[in-house]
Formats: C-alpha cells, sequence, structure tokens
C-alpha cells in the first residue's frame, strides 16, 4: 500500500527535475504525510541532484570586436555571489558547476574607457546544460551641448528646437532653455565616431527659421558643442516723425541767383553811371560808336538798355553836329565878302 502511494509523488519529482524547477523546490513534497515506516521505502535519487550547469559568456562591441577584461559577477537568488570574473583576451568567460536555478548576471566593468556596460539579466540554468551568452557593449553615448545665437551679437537665445539625428533616424529632440543651452547623451555606434545632422524646426520668438541642416561628428564618450545661430525676422519700420524732409523754400531769395537768362538777376556793371561806364559820343564820319566800357561783361537782355542808351546818345550827338555845320554855313555866307 505504501509503495503504490509513493510511486506517483516521485514521478512526480523526476519530472520537475527534467524540467529545470529550482533546486530549493524539495522532490519529496508530494508525499503523503506520515507514513508509516517501512524499510521497503525507496529513497529519493540523488542523480538528478548531481547534474549541475553552467554559463558561458562571450564578449563582444558592436563592431563585432572581442573584448577583453570585461567584469561580471553572478548572483543567486539569495543575493549571494554564484562566481566573479573578466573576460580573457578572446572575451571569454564561464561559470561552471552551477546548480539549477535561475541567476542575476550583473556587468560591473566594461573594462574600456569607449565602452558601457549592459543592464543586469535573468539567466535560468536547468540541471546539466551550459547556457551560452553572448554580450554586446554598446559605445559610450557622446554628450552634446546644443546653443542657439544672434548672428548679429552672439547673444544666446532661448526657445529654439532641434532635432538631432543620422540618416532618416532622428534620436534626439532638444529645445533650449533661458540661458539658451540644451544637453543630452547622444547614442554613438562607431568607435572612430559617427556623422550626424541638426535641424532647427521652431526658432526663437522674433528670428527667422534656420532652415538648412548641418552636420557634426561625435565620438563615444566625447562632449561636441553645436551651435545654431539666426537672423532676426525683418519688418519695416514706422517713420520717425523727427525724421520730416526739409520743405522747399517758397519765397524770393534775399540774394538774387546769377542767372543771366532771368532778366531779373544777373551780375550788375562794375562801373559808375556817367564816368567809366558813360557811351562815348562818335566824331563826325565814324559809323560804328564806341562800346561803353564794361559792356562785354553783359550778355542777354541786361545789355539791351545800355544800347539803346548808347544808340538814342550817338543820334541825338550825331544831329546836334550835322546842326552845328548848318549854322557855320550860313553865317560864313553872311559874312564873306561881296565878289
Amino acid at each position: 500500500m505504501l509503495t503504490r502511494t509513493f510511486a506517483p509523488a516521485f514521478a512526480t519529482a523526476a519530472v520537475t527535475a527534467v524540467t529545470g524547477s529550482l533546486l530549493w523546490a524539495p522532490a519529496v513534497s508530494a508525499q503523503t504525510p506520515e507514513p508509516s515506516p517501512s524499510t521497503s521505502v525507496p529513497t529519493q535519487d540523488s542523480s538528478a541532484e548531481a547534474e549541475t550547469g553552467g554559463v558561458r559568456i562571450l564578449k563582444k562591441d558592436p563592431g563585432g570586436d572581442v573584448m577583453t577584461g570585461a567584469a561580471f559577477t553572478l548572483l543567486d537568488t539569495t543575493g549571494a555571489v554564484a562566481g566573479k570574473g573578466t573576460t580573457d583576451a578572446r572575451g571569454r568567460l564561464a561559470f561552471d558547476d552551477l546548480a539549477p536555478g535561475v541567476y542575476r548576471l550583473k556587468e560591473t566593468s566594461s573594462g574600456s574607457p569607449l565602452h558601457t556596460t549592459v543592464p543586469d539579466r535573468d539567466v535560468v540554468i536547468p540541471p546539466g546544460t551550459t547556457i551560452p551568452l553572448t554580450v554586446v557593449d554598446p559605445f559610450k553615448p557622446a554628450t552634446v551641448l546644443l546653443k542657439t545665437t544672434d548672428d548679429k551679437t552672439g547673444k544666446l537665445l532661448a526657445g529654439s528646437t532641434v532635432n538631432i539625428g543620422t540618416g532618416t533616424t532622428t534620436l534626439l529632440t532638444l529645445t533650449t532653455r533661458s540661458d539658451g543651452t540644451a544637453t543630452a547623451p547622444l547614442p554613438v555606434n562607431a568607435r572612430n565616431g559617427e556623422t550626424f545632422w541638426v535641424r532647427q524646426i521652431k526658432a526663437p520668438a522674433g528670428y527667422d527659421l534656420y532652415k538648412p541642416a548641418r552636420t557634426f561628428t561625435a565620438g563615444p564618450g566625447a562632449p561636441v558643442t553645436v551651435t545654431v545661430t539666426n537672423a532676426k525676422t525683418h519688418t519695416t519700420p514706422d517713420p520717425d516723425p523727427s525724421d520730416k524732409p526739409t520743405p522747399q523754400p517758397t519765397g524770393t531769395p534775399s540774394t538774387p541767383a546769377d542767372n543771366p537768362s532771368s532778366g531779373t538777376g544777373g551780375a550788375k556793371p562794375t562801373g559808375t553811371p556817367g564816368t567809366d561806364s558813360s557811351p562815348t559820343v562818335a566824331p563826325a564820319g565814324e559809323t560804328t560808336p564806341t562800346a561803353p566800357a564794361g559792356s562785354l561783361a553783359h550778355t542777354g537782355s541786361d545789355a539791351a538798355p545800355w544800347l539803346l542808351g548808347a544808340g538814342l546818345l550817338v543820334a541825338v550827338g550825331g544831329g546836334a553836329l550835322i546842326a552845328g555845320r548848318r549854322r557855320t554855313d550860313d553865317s560864313e555866307e553872311t559874312v564873306s565878302p561881296e565878289s
């Protein structure tokens, strides 16, 4: 009777061991409570407990290169250290002779100044099984410092939003704070650095959008500064009342312009009428009167009055001369002796 009752419980324990349940789950938990003592009761097969497992770690970077010196620690479910070590020159590390169960694998150091560690992970180890794991350490992100400035004064501007990415993928969206800057980690997937683009999608208030995309290069773990400049939005200023044009003069200038064609201005004679500028009467027999002194300086309508006066004086002088000769002839004829 005891044999028939115990046989199913033992079968259940064997199935539990094959499926990899935790080591600390007792296989005899399915036994009937308080069994009667008997020398024929079989003991639990200890061969299942002897089947241990392990973990084989291969450490690489995103480029596929193996990494040496990476440190790992393996913890059991109680938090106790089940094993620790570092990868060799081939990037390998093994934890052997582990009881079946669940373990927590922690990478404590990447062993490289360009790489960062991976998050912790759980590893399930079935009895008699070695679990292979490939761990790829990412490169350390670059640190981006974004600045937006006025293109004329260099003043830092708040409220500038940009996208940063590579290829067709946007990796970051940054907006400058009140001090005109913004910072963020930027993922890098190449040992020698990677080329990224930056594109402004929102300009600061009062400024035009900087439309062209710019490129820059960032390396693993390195700081990089990206500066975007903006020009102020062009607006037509309101007219300044103090800038009104000077009105044109409407009155007659106090000093006449020297315009020989106007008839009212022009140069005045330099001589005094009646002295140097007075016309001279020509002697009898001369047909061309002598030009008054200074008359060459006068042209146009200013010369006409002088010429007219000179002509009148010549005519009067000529008439007086003729009349005087006639009187002389008459007197000679009167007083001449009789023939």
